[in-house]
């Protein structure tokens, strides 16, 4: 066995300031057992717990009384060779999660744990028990339901891994069916929606697609002839073309973040009270009417024409679905 290079001070702090919590989360573990996860020697550790068991923190009177120190379980360290913290000192003074701060945080990782590529799940457990042993109380219990395009994204990681294109029926935003061969690059999501970022083999570029507007998805034998290496990703999603049409909206300014992407950059016109004119950019009119219907009575499409009629021939199609109320039920009165 080869003999141990001596420690350095910064690695001795290191090391001190990483054995602390780690005697917390393994309460009454033996001396052997923290030298075999450190990679050092029993002595070491010794001489370490011994050190920790006389510092702390001064009190009001600036001097280091008895409950100003860590403190062990001395019988059992002497005897046992076992080591027991029986009083911490500012570690459990730290800003600790609330409850609600905890849940949050905890459904967040559950969120991520119903996704196929998160295969360490044990990972993502040990660290929401983490989070619920250190809040300040126990968090709700939340259940966070799996991602709807889990499946898609199956298939999407397994193409990514073997160098293979995907192909799919892609339902596009005028209403028709496309069929597309990918070259995958990169999955991502924008709060609830799930899109796949690749290189388009019928358009000849790099596009982003909706996996909920995709139907038979499947992983085809077809080489990818690009990957992520060779091509330059913009960190925006969604990236504006030559060929985009611009469209004007009114809305509230404080609503200006919820179009994202769509803004074209150019200068908002202030109107009357909190209300704005912006600019934004689109592939095609059809676009607009899936951004005014998760607006609904937040933007308001002004010009130009042709896009005000295509969102008005969809929100009317839409209405028109469900029956109007007769107008005898109307007029009746209530005794009837």
């Amino acid at each position: 066995m080869s003999p141990r290079v001596p420690l350095g001070a910064p690695d001795k702090l290191t090391f001190l300031l990483s054995l602390v919590p780690y005697l917390i989360d393994h309460d009454g573990i033996s001396v052997t057992d923290v030298a075999a996860h450190f990679g050092v020697t029993p002595e070491r550790v010794r001489d370490a717990v011994t050190l920790i068991a006389v510092s702390g923190v001064p009190g009001d009177t600036s001097q280091y009384l008895p409950g100003d120190l860590f403190d062990i379980e001395w019988g059992q360290f002497e005897s046992d060779d076992t080591i027991v913290l029986t009083h911490l000192v500012a570690i459990e003074d730290s800003p600790r999660f609330s409850a609600r701060e905890a849940a949050a945080l905890i459904a967040g990782l559950q969120y991520l744990s119903s996704l196929p590529e998160n295969a360490d799940r044990d990972a993502i457990a040990s660290l929401m028990a983490k989070l619920t042993r250190s809040a300040t109380a126990a968090p709700s219990q939340l259940a966070v339901s799996a991602s709807a395009s889990g499946t898609a994204i199956s298939v999407i990681q397994s193409a990514l891994q073997t160098g293979v294109q995907v192909r799919f029926d892609y339902l596009n935003a005028r209403g028709g069916q496309e069929e597309r061969y990918v070259d995958p690059l990169r999955v991502e999501s924008v709060d609830r929606d799930w899109y796949l970022r690749g290189w388009c083999h019928l358009r000849g570029a790099v596009r982003t697609f909706r996996l909920d507007r995709m139907s038979t998805l499947t992983a085809t034998d077809r080489p990818v002839t690009s990957r992520t290496e060779d091509l330059i990703l913009p960190d925006a999603l969604f990236q504006g073309s030559e060929s985009d049409l611009d469209v004007v909206v009114e809305l509230a300014a404080g609503a200006l973040p919820l179009l994202g992407d769509y803004l074209s950059g150019r200068p908002v016109q202030q109107l009357a009270g909190d209300r704005v004119r912006a600019t934004l950019r689109v592939s095609h009119y059809h676009a607009l009417k899936r951004l005014v219907a998760g607006l609904s009575g937040v933007v308001t499409v002004v010009e130009p024409a042709a896009a005000r009629e295509i969102v008005r021939a969809w929100a009317d199609a839409g209405a028109a679905r469900y029956p109007e109320p007769a107008a005898s039920a109307a007029a009746a009165g209530p005794g009837e």
